[in-house]
């Protein structure tokens, strides 16, 4: 499965069947309804990760009610998706938000997202649970001029850290997981935390100690109070500890504090919305335009409830009516995956 996820394309448009936008559970579950059908689908989500609000808020946090696993994690139900939709190949644009959407002739849709990579698709599968996620911004005087320069909220291109001194503020997985990622090339990497406790897996915590013990890296408790630099380029901050304040060097710095949840650019597509949500039929999952579909807790009927199961039903719905718009004209024979023989060739399970 091709991720083509950290860094942004400005070139020829990326033609495809369906382009899904978010990529938690029932995204990651509309990629492997779609792919029976015989529909590729491109997969975008602001993450630097599958999972969405799962794997992100709360991927050790264990969910009861996926029906067959008494218990799974955020994480762990993640994994198994992306196993179950392995053989269908689709592509994964990480880090990337769908800015703007049109609908052109030839039944088709343009997508254009905050790196500039365009889709052409036939196919508009919005998938983004309670809408995007933003990053909480730190308290912090002047720091709209760092960002995007040397203050970054995610990580598109690990080369872009290489030889850097960089500074990881947080004590949760995406914290974690960065220090371990960006250790290795980094020239010099501290992670600074309001208290040493940590919300983290715990075997990346325990990594983290490790090479801190083997000063690899540096831990610090204490919190940023300033950013100090020029025209954009970080050069040092202020962390305040018990023992009072101290000046660090650091040329990137990453804050993770967090995430909102707002319907973002998604308002802006012309859809109807109620709330701040999606309202759809009941037999397509459709929304108020043609092609375009909301699944998930981002849409909204009579009934609904916002469940992960609810959201698996409603991708099954929307992926027989999307069919009818990649090939027109053409039967859809239902089939089950216990019986047909062509549906396990395409699982690679025949």
């Amino acid at each position: 499965m091709a991720e083509g996820a950290m860094n942004g394309s400005t070139g020829a448009p990326v033609e495809t069947d369906a382009v899904i936008v978010g990529a938690g559970p029932v995204g990651l579950f509309a990629v492997f309804e779609l792919g029976l059908l015989d529909i590729k689908a491109h997969v975008v989500d602001i993450l630097d990760k599958p999972g969405g609000q799962c794997a992100e808020l709360y991927p050790e946090k264990p969910i009861y009610d996926i029906p067959g696993l008494p218990i799974v994690t955020g994480q762990e139900l993640t994994d198994r998706l992306m196993t179950q939709i392995k053989p269908f190949g689709a592509t994964f644009h990480l880090g990337h938000r769908v800015d703007a959407l049109e609908r052109l002739g030839e039944g088709r849709f343009r997508l254009v997202t905050d790196a500039g990579t365009q889709f052409l698709t036939k196919v508009v599968v919005i998938a983004a649970g309670g809408g995007s996620f933003t990053p909480k911004r730190p308290p912090l005087a002047g720091i709209e001029a760092y960002e995007g320069k040397s203050v970054f909220y995610s990580v598109r291109r690990i080369e872009d850290f290489r030889g850097k001194d960089v500074l990881i503020v947080g004590g949760g997985d995406s914290a974690l997981d960065w220090v371990l990622n960006l250790q290795p090339v980094a020239n010099r990497l501290t992670l600074l935390h309001r208290r040493d406790e940590f919300r983290g897996a715990p075997h990346s915590v325990e990594k983290m100690r490790s090479l801190v013990a083997d000063k690899k890296m540096d831990l610090r408790i204490g919190q940023v109070t300033a950013l100090h630099g020029d025209n954009g380029a970080l050069s040092a901050a202020t962390i305040r500890a018990k023992d009072g304040e101290v000046r660090i060097d650091c040329s990137r710095l990453l804050p993770f504090f967090g995430l909102t949840m707002k319907l973002g650019p998604v308002a802006n597509w012309g859809l109807n919305l109620d709330e701040n949500l999606i309202p759809v039929d009941t037999e397509k999952f459709q929304t108020s335009e043609a092609g375009i579909f909301a699944v998930g807790d981002i849409n909204t009927y009579p009934g609904k409830l916002k469940l992960i199961l609810s959201g698996f039903h409603e991708v099954a719905l929307m992926a027989q009516a999307a069919y009818h718009i990649v090939y027109p004209g053409k039967k859809l024979l239902f089939q089950y995956t216990t019986s047909s023989s062509s549906l396990q060739k395409k699982l690679g399970v025949s």
